[in-house]
């Protein structure tokens, strides 16, 4: 049996695939819960609660991306000013 934590990061991803949005939607994690197996993997599992948890991932995920992105264009600019300086 998957750990929880499988099926949050799996769902994280799948809904920023099909969605690209960060902002988790309740229908859709609500069919996930129990379309996926989640239900009938940890029937004791509150829906909330795992959304909560699908969401601090969402976050997390674009959190990361972000700092990536910052880090990506720091790293141009400075290259574009050495550049200029040659």
């Amino acid at each position: 049996m998957p750990k929880l934590t499988h099926y949050v990061k799996m769902a994280a991803n799948e809904y920023l695939e099909e969605t690209g949005r960060t902002e988790l939607n309740a229908r859709w994690i609500a069919e996930f819960f129990q379309d996926c197996g989640v239900q009938d993997a940890y029937p004791r599992q509150d829906l909330v609660v795992f959304a909560e948890m699908v969401q601090k991932e969402l976050t997390k995920n674009e959190e990361q991306a972000a700092k990536k992105t910052r880090l990506l264009l720091d790293k141009t600019l400075r290259g574009i000013k050495s550049a200029r300086k040659l």
